[in-house]
């Protein structure tokens, strides 16, 4: 007997993909604090560096979420709401890590968000 699989619907779908962004965040974070105290890059270095594969596990869980989501969506709307990554990176960034951010920074971010709205408001109509 066939197994039936769920099915998401298209707001479950956008909501996987979010998630997906939540942890790409995370994952870069970790990936980022795996750098430092790392004066040598060896292959004992970066098999027992704990934030490292913290980092590259977040990012197997996103890609897994992805994959769900993409089953039942659209790719051309649902893999856009992505570059919300960068949106959270650029804020974790400042806020954690005390980057900088400049009238460039904060354009392009603006310009991100408009177009994953432009997309989600193309897909109502």
């Amino acid at each position: 007997m066939p197994q039936e699989s769920y099915r998401f619907s298209h707001k479950q779908s956008v909501g996987l993909v979010f998630l997906c962004t939540l942890f790409g965040v995370a994952a870069q974070y970790f990936i980022k604090k795996s750098g430092t105290g790392l004066d040598v890059l060896t292959v004992h270095a970066l098999l027992t560096n704990l934030p490292l594969w913290a980092g590259l596990s977040l990012y197997g869980i996103s890609t897994c979420l992805l994959i769900l989501a993409l089953r039942d969506g659209e790719l051309s709307l649902l893999y856009p709401v992505i570059s919300l990554t960068y949106v959270w990176v650029s804020i974790l960034s400042v806020v954690v890590f005390h980057e900088s951010m400049n009238v460039f920074k904060i354009g392009g971010i603006a310009i991100i968000c408009l177009g994953v709205a432009l997309l989600g408001k193309g897909k109502s109509e």
